[in-house]
């Protein structure tokens, strides 16, 4: 038979002693980080499963993103508009009152003024920048949409600008394409804003009542125009905050499911950690006993 020696009793016991505190700084890390699971080796599958859930949470933040800057474009963009919308108004309220003939050239002269000042004001609307770039020059965020001056002519391109807002390559048009409100003024000879704003100061400036008339039926369509062109930028707000409300959701799913994968049970582990503690000094005391009485009756015993 083997004998048993001192060492290899002394060997047991340290090893024994060593895999319990080992199991209690492992309990005892899990308590100062919160997280059950610290190395890969803790739960390798549970450590794989909370990779791939990182990066959903990732991929969700990216359109979270998307989402935020998206809005900004069209809060940016609706403001814009809800202040064209405003000096059109104004303009329409001149056509009215330079349309029956009852104003002097002076007053004349200085609602076609005004006329010029609300085209001045309009095309600075149309030269809103967001973040440095500009909203309504289509994919040429660099070119100022509309010149100072007489000049009405658009500067911008059609493209259009997009942004992914859901898993599954979602995306949706951020950008608005003014110049189909605006044109490209009397040179374009196109009867959209611009160039029917340009009529009435000239008419009202000319006192040609009888052409008014036909300028305020043209506002209006313009007016109209308008109107769609706010209600689709309306409609795109609204999906941003549908995909907003959604991805909020799938991310507090997701960090639920991380949470429940890597987050550790604190009230568990303290009680884990109190017993394993107690066990492990109970242990100590217990070795340290034998292994002196043992060494004394080995010295008894030479």
């Amino acid at each position: 038979m083997e004998r048993i020696t001192q060492m290899m009793m002394t060997q047991g016991t340290i090893g024994n002693l060593n895999q319990q505190l080992n199991q209690l700084n492992s309990t005892e890390t899990e308590l100062s980080t919160g997280l059950s699971i610290n190395q890969p080796s803790d739960n390798p599958y549970g450590a794989s499963l909370a990779i791939q859930l990182g990066g959903q949470l990732s991929a969700l933040s990216s359109y979270t993103g998307n989402i935020s800057d998206g809005s900004a474009w069209t809060s940016q963009a609706d403001s814009s508009l809800m202040d064209i919308s405003q000096q059109v108004q104004s303009v329409q309220e001149l056509v009215v009152q330079a349309a029956n003939g009852t104003s002097t050239p002076e007053v004349l002269s200085a609602d076609a003024a005004e006329v010029n000042q609300l085209i001045t004001g309009i095309k600075q609307d149309a030269n809103t920048q967001y973040d440095g770039q500009y909203i309504f020059s289509g994919t040429d965020t660099t070119t100022t949409p509309y010149q100072t001056g007489s000049n009405d002519a658009y500067q911008g391109n059609s493209g259009t600008i997009q942004r992914t807002i859901a898993p599954g390559g979602t995306t949706v048009q951020v950008n608005t394409d003014i110049s189909q409100l605006l044109g490209n003024g009397q040179a374009g000879g196109d009867g959209l804003l611009l160039n029917t704003l340009r009529n009435i100061s000239q008419d009202i400036s000319a006192g040609n009542t009888a052409s008014l008339g036909n300028d305020l039926t043209q506002l209006q369509g313009n007016m109209s125009k308008l109107g769609e062109i706010q209600a689709n930028v309306g409609s795109v707000q609204d999906q941003l905050q549908l995909a907003s409300t959604r991805i909020e959701n799938m991310q507090t799913e997701v960090q639920t499911q991380l949470g429940s994968t890597e987050d550790v049970n604190m009230a568990q582990a303290m009680t884990q950690y109190s017993t394993e503690q107690a066990s492990y000094n109970a242990a100590l005391q217990a070795s340290a006993s034998a292994l002196q009485t043992d060494s004394l009756a080995n010295f008894l015993s030479g």
